[in-house]
């Protein structure tokens, strides 16, 4: 399927792996002209040489929680590609976790200032010229945690509910110039974060990654009917579909790509 996007501008933040990596990589398939930003101390150089041979890749680093440091990532991708007429912002974390009670306002902000904040600093930078253009895509990525809560990660729940709220909002605002703003909400997937996650598990029970996997899917995310962890590529098809033309009348979704992990039909 010719997704209609070929030579257009992409920006995806986090994308030094996982989803941010592998939404790069079928944009640079779809002919897009790519930049990859994230924080400094990763692995961006690596995945932008990696990703290389698939088409023109820029790779940059940037801060999502300094507006001055989102500011000068979109000045260096216009200046080297062209304004981004496709931004993903896939730059999260887990953040804050454990008993509410014991959490600090130190926590919460950070976990907020990453997610919440990121998002909305990169929706601010991104919007200007997409309007200008008449023509844009934003995802913005949301989280199955935003519509059912879970209580060790409350931080979380509430910024990615706020990741995706911000999302229905800015697609109200702007969809009358073309710039359709949607959400992908993913669950449990092969990421860093997730694979830092089982591994503590792991840790404090004393069995093996694998086990503890699967003991995770069972006890935490019942509502996963695949009873696997989902793959970067299989949300980064979500997010590029939502890119093209062939997503042109879709604004103010949020997609699920879950496993059915989200047990309503709510949202």
């Amino acid at each position: 399927m010719d997704l209609g996007i070929k030579g257009r501008v992409a920006l995806v933040t986090g994308a030094d792996s996982g989803m941010g990596k592998q939404t790069a990589r079928l944009l640079l398939e779809e002919g897009v002209r790519v930049a990859i930003s994230d924080r400094s101390g990763g692995d961006l150089d690596k995945t932008r040489e990696e990703l290389s041979s698939l088409g023109e890749i820029v790779a940059v680093e940037a801060d999502v929680t300094d507006d001055a440091s989102v500011r000068a990532l979109f000045a260096t991708v216009t200046e080297r590609l062209g304004a981004p007429e496709i931004v993903v912002n896939c730059a999260g974390v887990t953040g804050a976790t454990g008993d509410f009670l014991q959490v600090d306002d130190a926590g919460w902000h950070e976990t907020l200032n990453i997610n919440l904040m990121g998002a909305v600093r990169v929706a601010r930078a991104a919007i200007p010229a997409m309007r200008a253009q008449k023509w844009g895509r934003l995802v913005l990525i949301g989280s199955e945690d935003g519509e059912q809560p879970y209580i060790d990660e409350l931080a979380y729940c509430a910024s990615k509910i706020g990741v995706m709220n911000l999302a229905k909002g800015l697609s109200k605002a702007y969809g009358c110039d073309n710039v359709l703003v949607n959400s992908v909400a993913p669950a449990f997937i092969e990421t860093p974060m997730t694979d830092k996650m089982m591994q503590k598990r792991a840790d404090e029970k004393g069995v093996s990654f694998d086990e503890a996997v699967q003991s995770f899917l069972e006890e935490e995310r019942p509502g996963m009917t695949l009873k696997r962890r989902g793959k970067p590529e299989e949300v980064a098809a979500a997010i590029v579909f939502l890119c093209s033309e062939r997503a042109s009348f879709i604004n103010g979704a949020n997609l699920r790509v879950d496993s059915g992990s989200v047990q309503t039909m709510a949202a």
